[in-house]
């Protein structure tokens, strides 16, 4: 008789292989992609508050570039077009690292702008009357009142940013969705019903990092706007 059930995720090692390699993976690029894409935002966000009209520009098409363009779509152009067209070897790991960055920083620095674009004009006004240089201002005054405002936006894009590596299977990447599809296709006539419980385990882990992420993020979203 064949076996079905939640056994399927405790045979062998498939839990161990669930947690400490599919995860991990999953949060490792997770974790530093959401690093470099906060700081290479808050370098952008702070580029766009500028009146330099190039500048603008620029930033500008790059925002437009990430929102427009689906991430599936840029780790396909960066694994298959950029590696082929400069003759270069890089991991599915490296390049979701890479492409995510970007695509962080990108949203972070939308939501750098809007934080600072939102504090009352006369801050400004006031740093300025008070003598304060260019860099003074921003790094006394305008950052610390942006930064209350930034984390909210800041924790739901690191959540986002944790769903969304579920892409990076396709091109490769042993993360927790194809450790799950491995152990599905090895146990699938032995448990017929392995692929519901898989794949409802993965859903699992994914809630339990992404979830208090979530309610931390409204929280304080609430809380601040009180």
């Amino acid at each position: 008789m064949q076996n079905s059930g939640i056994d399927v995720i405790f045979q062998g090692k498939n839990f161990q292989r669930l947690i400490f390699e599919g995860l991990l993976i999953t949060i490792e690029i997770a974790f530093i992609s959401i690093i470099i894409g906060s700081i290479l935002g808050i370098i952008i966000g702070l580029s766009r508050t500028t009146k330099s009209k190039v500048v603008l520009f620029i930033n500008r098409v790059y925002l437009e570039a990430f929102r427009i363009i689906p991430t599936l779509v840029w780790l396909f152009i960066f694994y298959f077009g950029v590696t082929t067209a400069l003759n270069i070897n890089i991991s599915g790991e490296l390049v979701s690292i890479i492409v995510f960055s970007l695509w962080g920083a990108a949203e972070m620095g939308d939501i750098v702008r809007g934080a600072l674009e939102s504090l009352p004009k006369h801050q400004i006004e006031s740093g300025k009357a008070l003598g304060l240089n260019y860099f003074q201002l921003y790094m006394y005054v305008l950052i610390p009142q942006a930064i209350r405002r930034m984390i909210p936006g800041t924790i739901n894009l690191a959540t986002r940013m944790i769903k969304t590596t579920s892409l990076v299977v396709l091109i490769g990447v042993i993360d927790v969705v194809k450790i799950g599809q491995q152990i599905i296709e090895t146990s699938r006539f032995e448990y017929p019903t392995a692929s519901f419980w898989i794949y409802s385990f993965i859903f699992f882990l994914y809630f339990i990092i992404c979830y208090p992420l979530s309610k931390i993020s409204k929280t304080l979203e609430i809380k601040w706007n009180n």
